[in-house]
C-alpha cells in the first residue's frame, strides 16, 4: 500500500528505469517536470479556488448570509475536486501504473491546495466589504500592524519577535498600499495568501521524505487543525520543521559518503533553511530543541566509519550551524541582548487547565467555557477516543519502526517539547510567567499524529510482507496483496481523505465567521474588521448597525513589565482563587448588589374571591412558588 511513487523518495532509481537518464528524453519525462508539476498543481489549485471565492456575494455578518457563503464553499471544491478524483479512480483500474502514479502525485498535490483554499476562500467570505484583517487593529494582529509601522519607520526590527512577517508586511504595504498608513491592509492581503499556502507548503514539505499519499495523511489533516487564519505564518514553521528535520538528519548519515566539499556546501544550506524559518517563527524551535540535540548528538558517527566519517560529519554539522547563524543573525541577537528580560505573564483558559492534556488547544476566545468545563472528560481516565487511538498509533511507530528516522525526529520532538511544557508550567507559580508553554500542545498533537501515521504504515508493510512469505514458503507465484489491488485501495483512501478535508475545512473556518465580540468567540475577530473605517472615510459594507471608527497608525511600543500575571477571561471576584491576588479592576462580581425596592403589600381580597380561586386544571397546591422556582428566581 505504500508503493505510490515509481521509487521511493531519496533512492535512486535503478538503471533503465524511469528518471535513470534524463538526457535525450522529452522534458515533460524527466524526473524534474513530475515534482515542478506537484509544486504547480498544489499552489495553482490554492490560488485558482480562493480567487474564485471572491466572487461569492453574501452578508457575512448574519448567520444566514455566513451559511449560505459556508455551502458555496463546498459546492466549489465539489466541482473542482470530483473530477480530480474520478480520473483518480479511473487510472486506479484502467491503464498503466506508471500513469497512475503520476496521476496520484497530482491529485494529492492538488487536494492539498483546494483543503487550505476552502479556509482562505471563507477567511474572504467574513472579510468581504472591509479591506481590514482579521482582528481589526486589536489584539495580534494590531502588534503586528504597529511592529511593521516601526519597520517602515526605520526604527528597527520588533525586538525578540520574528522579524520575518513584520517585514514581510512592511515591504507589502510599501509596494502596495503606500507605505505606513497600509500595514492592515497588507495583513489582510497576507493573511488570505498564507492561508492558502499553507497546505501545499506543508504537503511539499512532507514529500521531502514520503510518497504522495502518506505526505498527504500527515499534511492534510495537520493544515487544517492547526491552521490559524489570523497567524497563518507560525504554524506552517511548525509542520514544515519536522520533515525538514528529517531531511537534515538524513543528509547527515550520508554525510561520510561524500566528498568533503558536498558536505560543506549541503550544511550551509539546511542551516540557512532554518535560519529562515526561525526568522518566520522562532518559537518552535525551542520546544523542539532539547530532543533535536539530543538525536544529534546519537547520530553523530562515534564508534563506525573512522576518522574520515566523523571529520566529514563534523563538516556538515559545522556548516548547518553556520548557516544557521547567518540568516539567523537578527532575531539571535536581539535574544541575546534581551537575556530572558521579556518574560510572557498572559494567562488563559488554557493555562488554567490541566497541563497534562495535550490534545486540543483552546484560545483567549473560549465563549462560555471555563476551566470547570474544558477539556471535557473522555470515557477512559479523562481521555478521549482520538487520543487513544494517537497513542495506539505512537505505539506502533515506536514498536514497529523505530529504526525509521522520520520515527526518530518525531518522538525526539515530542520528548524535547513535552519536558519544556512541564518544566514552564511547574515554575510558572514561583516566576509569575506562563512562558508559552500551552503552545506545546500543538507541536505535541502534531508529533503523535506523525508518529500514528508511521504506526499504521508500518503496521501496512509488516502485514504485507508477512503476507508474501508466508506465500513463498507455500510455493504460491503471487502477492498476499497484488498491487493493483493496492493502486484501488489506496485511491479510495485517499477519495475518502479528500472528503474529510472538506468537511473539516468548512469546520475550521466556521470558528471565524463574524460574531459580536460580546461572544467572546473566535468570530469577535472578523466583527472587529467591519468596524475600522475604509481609506475614503466610509464606513465598510455590512459594518455592524452602519458604525465604524478611525484606524490609528502606531509603532511598536513595549509595555513596562509589573512582574504578575494577567488572567484573561476570569472575573474580578475570581482572581484571588485563580491568580492569586487581587484583581487590578472591578466589574460587576466586585459590586454589591443594589437593596431591592419594599413593594407595598396587595390589599387582601375577601376570602373566597376569585383571585384566591385556583385556575382550572390547576390545584391550589401546585400554584404555591416551589422552593426552587423561587431560588432560581433570586439568582
Amino acid at each position: 500500500m505504500t508503493d505510490l511513487a515509481s521509487h521511493p523518495v531519496g533512492s535512486r532509481p535503478a538503471p533503465g528505469s524511469p528518471g535513470a537518464a534524463d538526457s535525450g528524453r522529452p522534458w515533460w519525462r524527466r524526473r524534474w517536470a513530475p515534482v515542478l508539476g506537484e509544486i504547480v498543481v498544489s499552489v495553482g489549485a490554492a490560488g485558482v479556488y480562493t480567487l474564485l471565492c471572491t466572487r461569492i456575494s453574501v452578508n457575512p455578518i448574519n448567520r444566514i448570509g455566513q451559511v449560505s457563503g459556508l455551502a458555496k464553499l463546498q459546492e466549489y471544491v465539489a466541482v473542482l475536486g470530483l473530477p480530480l478524483l474520478a480520473v483518480l479512480l479511473f487510472t486506479a483500474y484502467r491503464g498503466s501504473a506508471l500513469r497512475h502514479q503520476l496521476t496520484k502525485r497530482l491529485v494529492c498535490a492538488a487536494l492539498a491546495g483546494l483543503a487550505t483554499g476552502v479556509v482562505a476562500g471563507g477567511a474572504v467570505i467574513a472579510l468581504r466589504g472591509t479591506p481590514w484583517p482579521l482582528g481589526g487593529q486589536e489584539g495580534d494582529p494590531g502588534v503586528l500592524m504597529a511592529m511593521a509601522t516601526t519597520i517602515m519607520d526605520g526604527k528597527g526590527l520588533p525586538g525578540v519577535y520574528p522579524p520575518g512577517f513584520p517585514m514581510v508586511m512592511a515591504i507589502w504595504s510599501e509596494l502596495f498600499y503606500g507605505g505606513r498608513t497600509g500595514a492592515g491592509f497588507a495583513l489582510h492581503d497576507l493573511q488570505i495568501l498564507f492561508t492558502a499556502l499553507f497546505g501545499p507548503m506543508a504537503y511539499l514539505s512532507w514529500r521531502l521524505v514520503l510518497r504522495p499519499f502518506w505526505a498527504l495523511l500527515i499534511a492534510l489533516p495537520a493544515s487544517v487543525v492547526f491552521l490559524d487564519p489570523i497567524r497563518p505564518y507560525s504554524h506552517i514553521v511548525m509542520v514544515m520543521l519536522v520533515p525538514v528535520l528529517v531531511a537534515f538528519f538524513r543528509a547527515m548519515g550520508r554525510a561520510p559518503e561524500r566528498r568533503p566539499r558536498t558536505a560543506l556546501l549541503l550544511g550551509p544550506a539546511f542551516g540557512a533553511v532554518f535560519g529562515a524559518l526561525f526568522l518566520w517563527y522562532s518559537g518552535w524551535f525551542l520546544w523542539a530543541a532539547p530532543g533535536v540535540l539530543l538525536l544529534a548528538l546519537f547520530s553523530f558517527p562515534w564508534r563506525k566509519g573512522g576518522r574520515t566519517a566523523k571529520l566529514r560529519t563534523g563538516l556538515y554539522l559545522a556548516g548547518a550551524a553556520a548557516g544557521f547563524v547567518v540568516v539567523g543573525s537578527p532575531l539571535l541577537y536581539e535574544l541575546a541582548k534581551a537575556n530572558g528580560a521579556v518574560p510572557d505573564r498572559y494567562a488563559f483558559l488554557g493555562v488554567y487547565a490541566d497541563p497534562s492534556y495535550v490534545l486540543n488547544f483552546v484560545s483567549d476566545r473560549s465563549g462560555d467555557l471555563t476551566y470547570d468545563t474544558w477539556p471535557g472528560t473522555g470515557d477512559l481516565a479523562g481521555q478521549s477516543g482520538i487520543s487513544v487511538l494517537l497513542l495506539l498509533g505512537a505505539g506502533l511507530a515506536l514498536g514497529l519502526a523505530l529504526r525509521q528516522l522520520s520515527v526518530r525526529v518525531a518522538a525526539a520532538v515530542l520528548i524535547g517539547s513535552w519536558l519544556l511544557r512541564f518544566y514552564y508550567a511547574g515554575r510558572m507559580s514561583h516566576d509569575r510567567a506562563v512562558q508559552l508553554y500551552p503552545r506545546t500542545t500543538w507541536i505535541i498533537m502534531y508529533c503523535l499524529m506523525i508518529l500514528a501515521v508511521f504506526g499504521l504504515m508500518a503496521l501496512v508493510n509488516r502485514g504485507s510482507g508477512w503476507g508474501n512469505r508466508v506465500l513463498a514458503v507455500r510455493g504460491a507465484a503471487t502477492e498476499a496483496i497484488p498491487r493493483r489491488v493496492v493502486r484501488q485501495v489506496a485511491a479510495g483512501m485517499v477519495c475518502a481523505l479528500a472528503v474529510f478535508g472538506t468537511m473539516a475545512a468548512g469546520w475550521s473556518i466556521n470558528r471565524y465567521m463574524p460574531e459580536d465580540p460580546a461572544k467572546n468567540t473566535m468570530g469577535m475577530d472578523a466583527w472587529r474588521a467591519h468596524l475600522l473605517q475604509k481609506p475614503n472615510g466610509a464606513c465598510p459594507k455590512y459594518a455592524p448597525n452602519g458604525k465604524c471608527v478611525v484606524h490609528e497608525v502606531k509603532d511598536r511600543s513595549q509595555y513596562p513589565d509589573d512582574g504578575v500575571l494577567w488572567c484573561a477571561g476570569i472575573i474580578a471576584a475570581e482572581w484571588p482563587t485563580v491568580c492569586g491576588r487581587k484583581a487590578p479592576f472591578d466589574d460587576l462580581s466586585t459590586k454589591p448588589a443594589p437593596a431591592p425596592t419594599p413593594t407595598p403589600s396587595p390589599t387582601p381580597a375577601p376570602s373566597g374571591s376569585a383571585q384566591d380561586a385556583p385556575k382550572p386544571g390547576e390545584s391550589g397546591e401546585s400554584a404555591k412558588p416551589s422552593p426552587s422556582a423561587t431560588k432560581s428566581g433570586t439568582r
